[in-house]
């Protein structure tokens, strides 16, 4: 196995009985879902590229109907060859369930394409851009001429160089920007203390450097291959002699990681990473078996190499929940057995507060995954399940294709790696809100033990003694605004995704309403938990384009609240009547009869689309237990 091997990924055991398979269906739906778990096999570079004929022979121009996520025409952005890297690029997106096209410039010609407006790139129109941009040519010198000028003047030029290609890329299409990091290709001139050398080396090493501030402070996202080559070694990813030959600077070999480091980025920015990370137990979180072998007898702390093991997992999860992924346990065992070291063994450490929803019985576990995302209030799709029992886990990959069951290495020692590796939780902004998800969900516990203590759902309501804080899009909130638009799949009408500028424009548009919401009780402050967004629509009525909710707030009148004040502010606008619609995307069935729920009447249905009207002239504001207030700009 290659060192860039996706080896979290289960091994395809009859690869040649899948492509029959899949050659023999006909029916395109389920042909897309056939394709879809076919591509979360561990693929190499050959099963790549044959997984890709028939995706290409079926789906190359169009994606399959219903689709649930949104398509990606993807432009790659190339100085050197690049079309053996598409396949893999597409495959990758595949694997999320996402359709992905694919474009790239004529060797070298990139700037040509981007200023001609009738170049090939032009009329493609990417909805995403990927710079692929070789060490030689983002180094812009010979690497022999470079010996008298210092590093840090010869690496500013090659970052200037880049954000003017963002720049110009925004100019043309306005779409999301990944940059390619640099490979360390040039052999160094003084070693350990290249540094202070002003070799090639040292300029692409201040320039990887550098990148990173440059491309946050231009919402530009990274592809850290520079990362991985250090991880693996730089001969696993680029060969001298097939860029003397073929000007291919990423090995063939990790053709299939580099399309799915970029795939967990175009997945990420759609809300398809998981959420939640549901930890088997016994062998998995210490070793041994807790009912057997008793709180003193499982292995786990230091002073042992496999206790120590164990230890890297837990903190590797519970680093996670504190950026803001739900832990949750799902275990075979008797619940107060399985609990007990959560609280009692002084090694551990995940505690009972790190755990948003805890499962034990001796139920099969694909039952117990769908009532942890039940608990949870999100997807099944949601989640990601750590087992270190082969056949638990390929029963749920059976059961549950949607759930991401990573191919746990049999050494523990590797665990924690592969759990990094696998990109379960790839994200590419954090907010204020996502390391307060952990305590937010251990305050919904609290409230669900409030609730079964109430023996009316009004008491309930009222005890919560909730607060709705609202306000227009502002700049403080503007990334915590634009992640929830780009991963909120459930609880949203439209499923339309945004970008920042476009954010922007809502906010500086005074005929348009942008509405977050945040939800304070007696608890805890849940963070912005509602987006809406009105567009003018016809007449005097205001179209309502996005509504989004966090599903952690569902069944607490907060879908009323919030209409309220929408409507509130639509009459502040002049309108007179409020357009709501709503489009299938195949995640978001729970809000079919939002509107009709909520007293709007029923206008026109299609296929992709059905709407209502909420006459305003005749609103009046519904009552609930949420006090509703403006806050401060």
């Amino acid at each position: 196995m290659t060192k860039t091997a996706l080896y979290w990924l289960p091994v395809a055991q009859d690869w040649a009985g899948v492509l029959k398979d899949l050659s023999q269906e006909q029916d395109p739906a389920a042909l897309w879902k056939k394709l879809v778990q076919a591509a979360r096999l561990r693929l190499d570079f050959v099963q790549t590229r044959q997984l890709d004929r028939i995706l290409a022979a079926h789906f190359g121009a169009a994606p399959p109907p219903a689709l649930a996520t949104k398509p990606v025409r993807l432009a790659v952005i190339a100085s050197s060859t690049a079309d053996y890297l598409l396949p893999s690029l597409r495959v990758a997106a595949l694997r999320r369930g996402v359709w992905l096209q694919t474009y790239t410039n004529t060797y070298g010609l990139y700037l040509q394409e981007l200023h001609d407006p009738e170049s090939g790139l032009n009329r493609f129109a990417p909805s995403s851009v990927l710079v692929a941009l070789d060490a030689r040519h983002v180094l812009g010198h010979p690497a022999s001429s470079l010996d008298r000028s210092p590093a840090a003047v010869l690496a500013e030029d090659a970052l200037r160089r880049l954000e003017d290609l963002w720049g110009l890329i925004r100019q043309r299409f306005d779409v999301p920007i990944t940059q390619q990091t640099v490979l360390p290709v040039f052999p160094t001139l003084l070693g350990g203390n290249e540094h202070r050398a002003g070799s090639a080396a040292a300029v692409l090493g201040l320039v990887n450097s550098g990148l990173r501030a440059r491309a946050d402070a231009a919402q530009v996202d990274l592809l850290a291959i520079d990362v991985k080559a250090a991880e693996h070694g730089l001969d696993a990813w680029c060969d001298p002699g097939l860029w003397h030959r073929a000007k291919q600077e990423i090995h063939p070999t990790a053709a299939p990681l580099y399309g799915e480091l970029h795939g967990r980025l175009e997945a990420a920015r759609q809300g398809l990473s998981s959420k939640a990370l549901v930890l088997d137990l016994d062998n998995t979180l210490w070793g041994g078996v807790i009912g057997d072998d008793g709180l003193d007898g499982i292995v786990l702390g230091q002073g042992s190499a496999m206790g120590e093991a164990f230890l890297d997992v837990q903190h590797y999860a519970l680093a996670q929940a504190k950026r803001g992924v739900i832990l949750a346990v799902c275990s075979k065992n008797d619940e107060s057995t399985a609990r007990a070291p959560f609280s009692e063994h002084p090694e551990m450490v995940l505690k009972p507060s790190h755990i948003g929803a805890f499962v034990a019985n001796w139920q099969d576990k694909a039952s117990n995954l769908r009532d942890i995302a039940a608990r949870l209030n999100i997807g099944v799709d949601a989640l990601a399940f750590v087992d270190d029992n082969p056949f638990e886990r390929n029963i749920v990959r059976r059961e549950l294709p949607e759930v991401w069951v990573p191919e746990l290495p049999e050494d523990p020692t590797l665990y924690a790696r592969c759990l990094a590796d696998a990109g379960l939780f790839e994200a590419v902004r954090l907010t204020d809100e996502d390391f307060e998800r952990s305590r937010q969900y251990q305050s919904n516990q609290k409230r669900e033990a409030l609730r079964a203590d109430t023996t009316d759902l009004a008491g309930y309501l009222k005890s919560l003694s909730m607060e709705l804080r609202w306000k227009r899009f502002d700049p403080l909130g503007l990334a915590r605004i634009v992640q929830l638009i780009n991963k909120t799949n459930q609880f949203n009408l439209t499923t339309r995704r945004y970008t920042e500028a476009e954010v922007i424009q809502v906010m500086n548009d005074p005929r348009c309403l942008g509405l977050q919401f945040r939800l304070l009780d007696q608890f805890d402050d849940n963070g912005i938990i509602a987006i809406v967004i009105a567009v003018p629509g016809e007449d005097d009525a205001i179209r309502l384009d996005t509504w989004l909710m966090s599903c952690r707030v569902l069944g607490r009148q907060v879908e009323e609240a919030t209409l309220n004040v929408v409507v509130q502010e639509a009459k502040r606008l002049g309108a007179r009547g409020l357009i709501g619609a709503y489009r299938p995307s195949g995640r978001n069935q729970m809000v079919e009869r939002h509107y009709p729920k909520l007293g709007f009447h029923p206008l026109a249905e299609h296929e992709a689309e059905r709407t209502w009207r909420l006459d305003l002239d005749a609103y009046a504001p519904i009552e609930t237990f949420i006090l509703t207030t403006e806050a401060d700009s």
